[in-house]
């Protein structure tokens, strides 16, 4: 009779053991959207200024290509709602609506499309900036000048225009892309480093001098940019001057237009280069110029070609 009475006991408290388990289980998470950004936000932009944005964004005028592209990259394209008649990538930039060129801002055209952020450079800086400012238009000035800073001014972008998460995953994107180069490159010896010189245009001579994003990346890249002790950004250079520097590599800024490839065919053909090393060796390529001079995210772009270029033995053909 005991036994049974045990046994009777067992079932009735495995309900109530059931009962506390489940009590004692945490209920499942829910996946929670990412958090959205705060406004109104105080930024500091790339020429010192002090900027208040005061409700998200979602009106923006880009006045460089260098802003488009990010804005893009951003995926804040349907938010774009004007930029240079020089903003033509991507594709899909050619059709918006354009607010004049690069230094000719059309002021009018920007006051009517009522934006909510305008993205200026520190081209924009003397004139048009302060009038839009004095109009009340919210203008943030981008002016990298470097890598490091264009990853800076994407990261800038995003937490004026709401879109942080999105500007600190392709920041991410580009360090590791850089990276890989540079692992790469970092290591190698002052003699396995090819004298590079980069072709900006040829009549007259012009190249890419120290303190511009082209000489970073053909260093970066593992190169020696042998106009890196000239002054100025884009510097003459002489044709003698050249020949006694004897570069190995030679990139040849290629364009659009009617001039696209003059500067890499009179580098290829230009019998007076005949004897120096990139012609001797066959180095002479050709580079398209948005990569290496937009400073925008596809600048990681341009490293990597450079880095195909100068290096085919670690890089590839590409």
């Amino acid at each position: 009779m005991r036994n049974w009475i045990q046994i009777l006991m067992v079932f009735c408290l495995l309900p109530l053991v059931a009962l506390a388990a489940g009590c004692n289980t945490a209920p499942a998470e829910e996946p929670t959207e990412p958090a959205a950004s705060v406004f109104p936000i105080e930024l500091i932009d790339q020429a010192g200024n002090t900027v208040s944005i005061s409700r998200m964004p979602e009106k923006i005028v880009s006045l460089a290509p260098s802003n488009t592209e990010i804005v893009y990259a951003l995926g804040l394209q349907d938010k774009l709602v004007a930029v240079t008649e020089h903003c033509d990538y991507p594709e899909e930039a050619k059709s918006k609506p354009k607010i004049g060129g690069f230094s000719s801002v059309d002021i009018e055209k920007v006051v009517a499309l009522q934006p909510d952020l305008v993205l200026a450079t520190s081209r924009h800086e003397e004139d048009i900036t302060p009038e839009l400012v004095r109009l009340g238009f919210t203008t943030l000035t981008l002016n990298p000048k470097n890598l490091d800073e264009v990853m800076a001014a994407i990261s800038l972008t995003g937490r004026a225009a709401g879109a942080e998460d999105r500007a600190d995953q392709l920041v991410a994107e580009m360090k590791a892309r850089i990276k890989a180069v540079t692992d790469r490159t970092d290591t190698l010896a002052e003699s396995q480093r090819p004298r590079v010189f980069y072709l900006l245009w040829h009549d007259p001579l012009m190249t890419a001098g120290p303190k511009v994003i082209i000489s970073e990346l053909i260093t970066m890249a593992g190169g020696i940019n042998i106009a890196a002790g000239l002054d100025g950004d884009y510097p003459k250079m002489s044709l003698e001057a050249m020949i006694i520097a004897d570069p190995e590599v030679i990139i040849a800024d290629s364009g659009h237009g009617d001039g696209e490839i003059l500067s890499f065919t009179f580098a290829q053909s230009e019998s007076r280069l005949e004897t120096i090393a990139a012609r001797q060796n066959d180095r002479v390529y050709k580079i398209d110029s948005d990569i290496v001079t937009i400073a925008g995210p596809r600048i990681v772009a341009g490293l990597e070609e450079m880095a195909r270029l100068i290096h085919p033995e670690i890089f590839g053909q590409g």
